[in-house]
């Protein structure tokens, strides 16, 4: 017994020791490990992160996703998106020097188990990009010299977005929608900077170029592998309608995204092109006619009957509404060239739809067109582009046919106002004898009123835009046309 209690406590003395690490005489530095529980550290939660499998934050957009490459959507993927997560929306837009937003990308309703866009993917819903205003991936055409900075944005949403009683989700109108849902958001800024590959301007940047500098920064340009299109509401920033005598009792109003293509790589050709539409687009987007209302011409026979100019249907800008109550020029657009931030003989005022620019009455060496030098459709040879088309003081006064190949069948026009049940703005015809005293205003409401007299007695045609329908108008009209009775109504685009 007494052995064993030795024993013990020759143990219990060794354990102590081991416990102490030895006592201060022993030369060790070893510490005591505490006696704690061993438990595994916590997983940081993933951040929220939107990347790409060719792309990177700061980096350079690649060309497969631009006009210049395949025009596919981005590949994009992400993670750490919060657990409440009900669904994606991405937004692609450029911020221009003077502070518009371009929007090149909308897609939202993106279910909340995807992580990842393959390029050109489409999932959920895309809304109307601002270049040609489509349901599209608008993919960067940038115009001018320089570097563009484009940002990709991905919102994880707690809902689905509500969009009321909107035609169109633009990028205002989603952004807006999703502002008081969004969970969280993470973004890509990324770069592009056009060049060819034998660093000459291509004919895309050409004809963006035409516009830009002119300063018409409501008017955008987007290009495809054939064609440029100039997108506008048709509506010009000048004064209009006044100074005509011939009317037809149609008004202005502004047309829904107006896509004028031009070819990008024009081909002259023998076979000239005639026809009762617009044959090219001013560089302010307002379409372009010949010097007649009456359909196709016969080119090579000037008829004085036909000219708007001569007839007095057109305004002191040289244009006028047609059938549609679109705007167009079939004369020198004299007011556009006159607020041109460029103006001068050696700018480009328009575009053939065949690709051929449009310049003013003079050489754009400022030097005189000499008598004869014009062609029937009003062009010559030029040095850059091939060929080149003028206005002129004389008849045929602008664009008189096209001498470039050209697809009459993509061409667009703007279509008249629906809602024309009873058909008071569908036939309306030019007074017989002209009016007199005609004026065109537009008021402080958004209301334009185009006044005239004729044989003695005032009408009108007054239109306003509705709150509550877009590019609806409520009309109220007392025309010559219709026997002088006031009609009201409600006509849209």
């Amino acid at each position: 017994m007494c052995n064993r209690l030795k024993l013990l406590y020759v143990f219990l003395l060794i354990s102590g020791l081991g416990a102490c690490g030895g006592g201060s005489g022993s030369g060790s530095t070893e510490q005591a490990i505490p006696d704690t529980e061993v438990t595994s550290p916590e997983e940081d939660p993933v951040e929220f992160a939107l990347t790409g499998t060719e792309i990177t934050d700061r980096g350079e957009l690649p060309v497969a996703y631009t006009c210049d490459g395949s025009s596919l959507s981005p590949a994009l993927s992400w993670q750490g998106a919060p657990q409440e997560t009900t669904n994606f929306t991405v937004v692609m837009q450029h911020q221009s020097s003077d502070g518009i937003r371009h929007w090149y990308w909308l897609a939202y309703d993106i279910p909340a188990d995807i992580n990842s866009l393959a390029p050109g993917e489409i999932i959920g819903t895309l809304g109307a990009n601002s270049i040609n205003g489509l349901n599209e991936y608008a993919p960067p055409c940038s115009q001018g010299p320089g570097e563009k900075i484009y940002t990709i944005t991905l919102y994880a949403l707690s809902q689905s977005a509500e969009f009321g009683d909107a035609a169109t989700v633009d990028g205002e109108t989603l952004l807006s929608a999703i502002e008081n849902i969004t969970l969280a958001s993470t973004d890509l800024t990324l770069s592009y900077e056009r060049t060819s590959a034998t660093g000459e301007t291509s004919r895309c940047e050409q004809i963006g170029l035409s516009v830009s500098q002119a300063g018409f920064n409501e008017v955008s340009v987007s290009c495809d592998d054939d064609y440029a299109y100039i997108t506008s509401d048709t509506y010009p920033d000048h004064d209009l309608m006044n100074g005509i005598t011939g009317t037809n009792e149609q008004i202005p109003v502004p047309a829904v995204n107006y896509a004028a293509p031009v070819k990008l790589a024009p081909v002259l050709t023998y076979n000239l092109t005639t026809i009762d539409a617009a044959v090219g687009v001013a560089v302010n987007g307002v379409p372009i006619y010949d010097y007649s209302a009456q359909g196709e011409l016969d080119i090579y026979n000037y008829d004085a009957a036909d000219d708007t100019l001569a007839l007095g249907q057109l305004d002191n800008c040289g244009g006028h509404a047609g059938r549609g109550d679109d705007y167009h020029y079939h004369a020198s657009p004299n007011c556009m060239i006159a607020s041109m931030a460029n103006r001068g003989d050696d700018a480009i005022i328009g575009w053939g739809y065949d690709g051929f620019p449009l310049y003013g009455d003079n050489n754009p060496d400022g030097s005189a067109i000499t008598d004869g030098a014009l062609d029937v459709c009003n062009g010559q040879e030029d040095e850059t582009f091939g060929y080149r088309y003028h206005t002129s003081q004389t008849p045929p006064y602008i664009i008189q046919c096209l001498s470039g190949e050209v697809d009459t069948n993509i061409l667009p026009r703007v279509s008249p106002l629906s809602g024309d049940s009873t058909g008071a703005r569908a036939n309306l015809t030019p007074p017989q004898g002209g009016v007199e005293n005609l004026s065109h205003v537009i008021n402080e409401d958004g209301s334009r009123t185009m006044s005239y007299d004729y044989q003695g007695e005032a009408y009108y045609v007054t239109y306003s835009p509705l709150t509550d329908q877009e590019n609806c108008y409520h009309f109220e009209q007392k025309t010559v046309s219709n026997g002088g009775i006031v009609e009201t109504g409600t006509f849209c685009r």
